[in-house]
């Protein structure tokens, strides 16, 4: 959440290249965005209000200046206005933060004794006097430094400027992520590689609890202790987000399409030389258990996985919620893996729990979109997918990669405990080789799909409700139309619906099913009969032709095996949340209150 940029230039128009950082970050929190810069040898800082074009148009972008820092925020402490946005500049020192800040009410209580007023209510503030406090008292920046990551607790990627040094920009790390790049007579800093990926494909990796002085032609790092160190330069191999979104209306619509590519790109090394490519995935044996952390959608991808386990493998399986993990009585134990799961590498609960884990010496392994990032590398182990940068905040095509990169997972651990047979596995390899096939005729119905939308876009509730792997699947349709189209919506396992939530189907309620397990889709039905008898509106996914209502609206979704289906089946709903939202009007790349990386707690 939120998103930094900083840049310092031998040339003098660098506001250009501050703004076209922000815009690439601007799916981290969109709330009010804000500049500092240098301007004859004083601070200028200029903010504003909402998405970074209503900071672009209060810019002179031909201004001069060669350097300066700039955020967009998604808000933690305060609301969303010019006050509370940043740079906030107390005395010497003006800062931008990602992070939180937790102590920073005991801080405030100091440093109000000490003089200090405070115009907004963020903890970002607070550590801008936190950090000029230690300048007056020491007259040293290197100890001013040290002695601010002594004393705040909590996590922060934060840049300052200094008000008597228009050279530098000084940058401090801990628990969120920022990097250092290498430009022509140019150095960036920013809290995600997009960000600078116009200027420069190099750059350096800042790590916990180490600062850095970076000036346009030099950049030094130093310990927690300030003793200088040597960093390795690294390569972003990939191609930032050039094309834009086409002739996409949104970034979503674009990565709904897109999985018909992004799924097969992901698994293809896993399946193109059948079991013997297939047993190229970790070997799994050596566990009696297995534990999922995960947030969000990303969550609902380890519930996936946790059915097919137990059911393909007889593996016990637990999924986690990320932001419980850490305070719940956890029962480590050395036969136990622990799969972490983040589309960005970033999350920051998740990563919380990845130190837990790696404490107790536990092993561990990621599943995880963006390389390099702060998961992938504590992890043990790392399986990336290959999806290609994903914009809009509501999760797509990362969910079906992860479903098919934890499938294939499955599908392995289940040949390798002999409870698969080898004709078993190649019929399931056979059908993930035509993967994208699939997809593509599920996407060919979206005259179906928009008509549904078209049906429950004005309601402001909705139910999703299956049994078993329909369940989980539900849980993801389900949080895809209340993230983008803001309908309230809960997703049921379906012989609950009786058990109290019943009670608020009136007429017209939408009611959404999954029915993909022929053992026990007729109970699902059975379930739908009784809200419809109590006036709801009917919509049903299946792959059982057998299955015949002329009151259900019924989407039909191709049959494939267990291994497959979450991946087909969700498509259908992310395009139904889709066209729902866009009925509503909603900002659908970038929906109110959300940010795409959760890098605070």
């Amino acid at each position: 959440m939120c998103g930094i940029v900083g840049a310092v230039s031998t040339k003098e128009k660098i506001l250009p290249i501050l703004l076209d950082g922000l815009y690439a970050l601007e799916y981290r929190g969109y709330d009010s965005a804000g500049v500092s810069y240098f301007k004859d040898k004083k601070i200028k800082i200029i903010k504003a209000k909402g998405k970074v074009k209503h900071l672009e148009d209060k810019i002179n972008s031909e201004e001069k200046t060669t350097i300066g820092i700039a955020h967009t925020r998604w808000a933690t402490h305060g609301e969303a206005n010019t006050v509370n946005a940043h740079p906030h500049q107390v005395k010497h020192i003006t800062l931008v933060h990602n992070g939180i800040i937790e102590n920073f009410l005991e801080l405030k209580e100091m440093l109000e004794k000490e003089g200090y007023t405070f115009k907004s209510k963020t903890d970002t503030e607070v550590a801008g006097a936190l950090l000029d406090y230690y300048y007056q008292t020491t007259k040293d920046i290197d100890e001013t430094i040290k002695k601010f990551m002594s004393k705040a607790v909590g996590s922060y990627a934060i840049l300052f400027l200094l008000d008597n040094d228009d050279t530098s920009i000084y940058v401090l790390k801990k628990e969120s992520p920022m990097i250092i790049g290498l430009g022509q007579h140019l150095n960036l800093i920013a809290s995600d590689i997009q960000a600078i990926l116009k200027y420069t494909n190099t750059y350096y990796l800042v790590g916990d609890l180490e600062y850095a002085k970076v000036k346009a032609n030099e950049i030094t790092f130093y310990n927690k202790d300030g003793n200088e160190i040597t960093k390795d330069v690294k390569t972003y191999q990939e191609q930032g987000d050039e094309l834009g979104k086409g002739s996409y209306k949104h970034y979503m619509l674009k990565e709904i399409e897109e999985q018909k590519d992004t799924v097969y790109k992901t698994i293809k090394k896993y399946i193109n030389k059948g079991i013997n490519s297939l047993l190229e995935l970790p070997d799994l044996t050596k566990y009696k258990e297995i534990n999922i952390v995960a947030c969000g959608t990303a969550m609902h991808a380890g519930l996936i996985a946790k059915y097919l386990f137990q059911e393909f493998t007889n593996t016990r399986c637990h999924v986690y919620l990320a932001s419980e993990y850490r305070y719940q009585n956890n029962f480590f134990s050395k036969n136990t893996l622990t799969i972490f799961i983040s589309q960005s590498g970033e999350t920051a609960d998740t990563l919380a729990a990845l130190k837990l884990v790696n404490a107790n010496n536990l092993d561990s392994l990621g599943i995880i979109n963006v390389k390099e990032s702060s998961i992938a590398r504590g992890v043990q182990k790392v399986l990336y997918l290959e999806t290609g940068k994903e914009i809009a905040v509501a999760s797509t095509k990362a969910y079906t990669a992860q479903v098919a990169l934890l499938s294939l997972l499955v599908l392995s651990h289940g040949y390798r405990k002999k409870l698969l047979s080898k004709e078993e596995v190649e019929d399931i390899l056979a059908e993930f080789n035509n993967v994208s096939t699939y997809i593509k005729q599920v996407l060919l119905a979206k005259d179906k799909y928009q008509s549904i939308a078209k049906e429950i876009s004005q309601e402001e509730n909705a139910f999703y409700i299956g049994r078993g792997l329909d369940y989980y699947i539900s849980m993801e349709g389900s949080l895809k139309l209340k993230e983008i189209s803001y309908i309230h919506s809960e997703a049921l396992a379906a012989g609950e619906l009786k058990h109290g939530t019943i009670s608020l189907i009136r007429k017209g309620t939408p009611v959404i099913a999954c029915a993909t397990d022929k053992k026990i889709n007729s109970k699902t039905v059975s379930n739908l009969e009784e809200v419809l008898a109590r006036g709801a509106k009917v919509y049903l996914l299946t792959d059982d032709i057998t299955i015949t209502n002329d009151s259900f609206t019924i989407v039909r979704v191709p049959f494939t095996s267990s291994f497959l289906k979450a991946i087909i089946a969700v498509i259908p709903l992310q395009l139904i949340a889709y066209y729902t939202a866009d009925l509503r009007g909603t900002d659908i790349d970038k929906p109110k209150n959300l940010a795409k990386s959760v890098t605070v707690e």
